[in-house]
Parts: structure tokens; C-alpha cells; sequence
């Protein structure tokens, strides 16, 4: 199996046993002499099995971005992280931006302007430099997962 395709399993089960929770909620009590529309005993085992199979594919994923290497010697977990600080770095910045393009209006011409207290456009140059590395950093990695086979 491919780390790509144990990945896409993972996404779908962690939905199920989220909507699994969900009907185990709602299941959860009857009016006295009533049945529920489901068996809640019947949703823990089906939620059981669910967990036994998301907990096999978590160790082993894990286990494969820390030893698959890409072309360029790193880790794929070495490459998550890189991405995952990417997109930190650019979401600070993003704050940054919006704080210094927000307009104040003035109603008179007496009144003290606000301007910015740093080179928007400089840091508007960063912010799409780094989105273009994020970008890049995503398809390396998407590619990498294709061609990585998970690790037993």
C-alpha cells in the first residue's frame, strides 16, 4: 500500500468513527418501553474495529515518514514539518498585513494619521514568496506519498 493511499484511509475513517460518535450520541437514550433507532452496542463494536484499524495505519504512517527519505535526503517528516512552519509563518504575516492595511478615516484634516510601522509591500513580497514554497513543499510531499510504500 502506498503512504498516499493510508493516508486518504486514515481521513476516511477518522470521518467514520467522528459520525460513529455522533449516532452513539444520539442512540444514547429512549423514552422508557422504546427502542433506539440503532444498537449502541452494535455502533462500539463497529467503532471498535474502526479504532484497531486507524491506530495500525497512525503507527505505521508515522513510522514511514521517519525513515522514507525524498530525493534530497530529508525525512518526510522533516518535509511535514517544513511545510506545517510555512504555513505558520505565512499566517503571522497574514495578521501582520491586515493590521497595516486596515484604514482609518479621518474626519478632519487636523487629526493624526495612522500609517503603517512596516514596508507592506516588502512583506507582501515574503508572504508570496513563501506561499510559492508552501506550494512547492505541498507537491513534494504529495508526490513523495505516491511513491512511498508504508513501512511494515
Amino acid at each position: 500500500m502506498k503512504l498516499a493511499e493510508a493516508l486518504n484511509e486514515r481521513a476516511d475513517l477518522q470521518k467514520k468513527a467522528e459520525m460513529i460518535r455522533s449516532r452513539l450520541h444520539a442512540n444514547s437514550k429512549v423514552q422508557e418501553g422504546g427502542k433506539p433507532n440503532e444498537d449502541p452496542v452494535d455502533l462500539m463494536k463497529e467503532l471498535s474495529g474502526i479504532l484497531t484499524r486507524l491506530e495500525y495505519l497512525i503507527v505505521h504512517i508515522n513510522r514511514t515518514n521517519e525513515v522514507a527519505r525524498t530525493a534530497s535526503g530529508q525525512t518526510i517528516a522533516e518535509l511535514i514539518a517544513h511545510k506545517d512552519m510555512l504555513a505558520k509563518k505565512i499566517s503571522i504575516l497574514g495578521t501582520l498585513l491586515n493590521g497595516g492595511n486596515e484604514i482609518t478615516t479621518r474626519v478632519t484634516r487636523t487629526e493624526i494619521r495612522i500609517m503603517p510601522a512596516f514596508d507592506v509591500k516588502a512583506v507582501q513580497k515574503q508572504v508570496d514568496e513563501l506561499s510559492r514554497e508552501l506550494r512547492e513543499t505541498d507537491t513534494k510531499l504529495q508526490e513523495q506519498n505516491w511513491l512511498t510504500e508504508l513501512s511494515e
